[in-house]
């Protein structure tokens, strides 16, 4: 089976290489404006069908230009600007197809119009395709018209990847590529043994079902001190100045270490479980409502939820490891673990499960993971729903 991976490496580039790297993203944040600009008008001078264009047009269309209004555009690799024009056109593709979904729904729109790109405010990054290679041994990685640049760490490819393409981008004063490859994996053919349930919480970050809670990290909620004391240095700098020019980048090292520190805790808990079990039964969670609860709104974001259920389902695949999501509705914190009663009067306040038919006493979470295992049973007989599956137990 076929699957596509991303690896991310950081490089060590010199002064001269970051100003190539920095042109190449000026040239990419060029042709996205460019390309938005010349859509707004041909929309608003043409009729019809006529109004509209697509990435390959437009490309060839810079590139007649290149000549005799923009000759510096030949100093970077020719898919600087196609790339991002392409992306510009993946963008409004995504912005029409959600106005489409409003209008069937009425539900409230997600994606918003495709904005101009600002020098300072807007990620600089920029993608490269063709011929990439890298050497493991020397830790190079060769990209067009950049040459050959310098990782900090040992790539790790499988021998059988295939590069498809390398995105260059900038975080405050440190440049990272990201290699999209396509690798060949053998899928697993053991039978199911080890199945894990796991509930997301506040209190805690997870609680599995084995009974060995992790315990809720503070990235940003234990360095909030120092975030204050950056921000309100960086507001008294002068605008345009140079003070306020490295207040920024101190500003922007120290969300890029909470990132980095945050990253790293969710890919070894994620690594972690999908290793050692073979089926992971998680929740639907829905990480946006969550967000909405202005008083509790930082709290989630800081556990990054959503970013850790999207590791443990790439990783499944590369592992072998079934993941499975139960229902979103599916009350699995209602449900008394032992007799399988429902408790329709707990609340979010009761943090500790009883169950008045069996006097069961059990943490709320615990409970909660518990009644997510059997949900794998369901996902590997098809034909059987939760409620099915709880009326069986229940027979038996």
């Amino acid at each position: 089976m076929n699957i596509q991976r991303g690896y991310k490496y950081e490089l060590r580039v010199n002064n001269q290489e970051r100003t190539l790297l920095a042109k190449a993203a000026g040239t990419a944040r060029f042709a996205w404006n460019w390309g938005l600009a010349e859509r707004l008008r041909i929309y608003r001078e043409n009729e019809g069908k006529e109004r509209y264009t697509d990435a390959m047009k437009q490309h060839k269309q810079l590139n007649r230009l290149k000549q005799s209004d923009y000759p510096w555009m030949y100093d970077v690799s020719k898919c600087v600007p196609q790339e991002a024009l392409r992306d510009l056109e993946q963008a409004f593709k995504n912005f029409y197809q959600d106005l489409a979904k409003v209008r069937e729904t009425g539900r409230k729109r997600t994606v918003g119009f495709p904005k101009f790109k600002k020098k300072g405010k807007s990620k600089d990054s920029f993608r490269l395709t063709g011929t990439i290679r890298v050497e493991a041994t020397s830790k190079r990685v060769q990209l067009p018209r950049l040459g050959q640049l310098r990782l900090k760490e040992r790539p790790n490819l499988a021998p059988t990847a295939r590069i498809l393409s390398a995105t260059v981008s900038r975080t405050a004063d440190r440049w990272y590529v990201a290699l999209t490859v396509e690798e060949t994996i053998e899928p697993s053919t053991s039978q199911p043994v080890k199945v894990i349930g796991i509930d997301a919480g506040l209190a805690k970050f997870v609680t599995l079902s084995s009974g060995f809670p992790i315990p809720r990290p503070k990235f940003l909620l234990r360095r909030l001190k120092k975030l204050r004391r950056l921000s309100k240095a960086h507001s008294r700098k002068q605008q345009g100045s140079n003070n306020r020019k490295k207040s920024a980048q101190r500003l922007a090292r120290f969300h890029r270490k909470v990132a980095n520190t945050r990253r790293d805790f969710l890919h070894k808990q994620s690594t972690y479980l999908v290793k050692n079990h073979d089926v992971v039964v998680k929740e639907d969670l829905h990480v946006k409502g969550l967000i909405q609860n202005k008083k509790l709104s930082r709290h989630w974001a800081d556990l990054a939820h959503g970013e850790f259920q999207r590791m443990l389902d790439y990783k499944g695949t590369k592992y072998g490891t079934l993941i499975v999501e139960a229902d979103r509705w599916f009350p699995s914190s209602k449900i008394c673990s032992n007799c399988l009663m429902y408790n329709a009067t707990l609340t979010l306040q009761d943090r500790i499960f009883h169950c008045p038919y069996c006097g069961l006493e059990i943490d709320r979470d615990f409970n909660a993971s518990l009644n997510l295992e059997p949900v794998s049973y369901t996902h590997l007989r098809a034909h059987e729903t939760v409620l099915d599956l709880v009326c069986r137990l229940l027979l038996e």
